[in-house]
């Protein structure tokens, strides 16, 4: 009898100790995985989100803007999305919010070829810019081009996927393309001298780039898995930006067809990105309440928000670790 005592107790205690099964959440990215997504392979792999109770899939995205609307509607209980995008979906009725920014600087940039007779935004008149039909970029087409002092319809769009980028300028069937500020040695060793490339910063625009969103009724549903998710992704950007070695391995076992200098030189483009004054001194990931409301302006005044809403509803801090910050390395 007290040998069944014993394995019954045994059995019990193993039950109370034992990790409760990992839910399945969805994790849509805004495009197909590069460096800026390696810290959540890199947690994945060391199963830093399965003993945080989360069962992490990963899906290649198709643009913020698909990306948005799939979170806000619910078919993915997080996502990562350009914020700007993100707000013209929320006033297009979807649920979402912010959780953490990766971009703190916005990534957004336009290149093309100084041999075109290009010399900057202003000779962007009647041009061909190439980019996906998705592209943040294009959505927010507007906003650069009325701060370049152009007029938006003055250009035309060509549809080209991400990766057909470089070889539709390369081959002139396009004059300019919109690219993340990530790629930009890819282009410097394609192009060289040849090479023309404007910021969005150059034009005096430097909204928030992607960051982690949350489907609105998942959130309120499931804060504390939230937080968790946030607190490892956040440990894992910061463990990227001290040794990204690893975290590259992680990116390039989970991913085929990447060059691994060129995710290392992302990476390091990255890291200039991911750092301002909020996420150095509040929190990695930590969004400002003024940047947002400025961003939500911008976008209202110059391209439009179908259903106004209060900016402040379309982020929150409240679930990022305030102990890790952006590292100034």
């Amino acid at each position: 009898m007290k040998k069944l005592i014993t394995a019954a107790g045994i059995a019990l205690l193993s039950m109370a100790v034992a990790p409760a099964s990992a839910a399945d959440v969805k994790l849509m990215l805004n495009w197909t995985p590069t460096a800026d997504h390696s810290p959540i392979y890199y947690a994945k792999s060391q199963g830093w989100y399965k003993n945080a109770g989360i069962e992490l899939e990963i899906e290649a995205g198709r643009g913020s803007a698909a990306t948005a609307q799939r979170v806000g509607s619910g078919g993915s209980q997080l996502g990562i999305a350009d914020l700007p995008t993100a707000m013209q979906a929320r006033g297009k009725g979807a649920d979402l919010k912010a959780v953490m920014v990766i971009y703190a600087n916005t990534p957004q940039g336009f290149y093309w070829l100084k041999s075109s007779g290009i010399t900057g935004p202003k000779d962007f008149v009647g041009r061909k810019i190439g980019n996906p039909p998705g592209d943040a970029a294009r959505l927010m087409w507007p906003a650069f081009a009325k701060s370049a002092g152009l007029e938006p319809g003055s250009v035309n769009f060509v549809n080209l996927s991400p990766q057909a980028k470089v070889a539709a300028l390369k081959s002139k069937s396009v004059d300019i393309i919109s690219d993340f500020y990530n790629e930009h040695d890819l282009k410097v060793r394609e192009f060289g001298t040849d090479l023309g490339f404007a910021p969005w910063r150059s034009v005096g625009l430097n909204v928030y780039g992607n960051s982690i969103v949350a489907n609105g009724a998942f959130l309120n549903q499931n804060k504390d898995m939230v937080a968790k998710f946030v607190s490892v992704t956040q440990r894992a950007y910061e463990t990227c930006v001290k040794t990204f070695d690893p975290c590259l391995q992680a990116l390039m076992a989970g991913v085929s067809g990447l060059n691994a200098d060129n995710q290392r030189n992302q990476w390091e483009r990255i890291k200039t990105l991911m750092r301002d004054d909020t996420t150095s001194k509040i929190a990695l990931g930590a969004f400002d309440g003024n940047r947002v409301k400025a961003d939500y302006e911008l976008v209202n005044t110059l391209i439009g928000i179908d259903k106004a809403f209060d900016p402040a509803a379309m982020f929150t801090n409240e679930y990022l670790d305030k102990k890790i910050r952006m590292s100034g390395e």
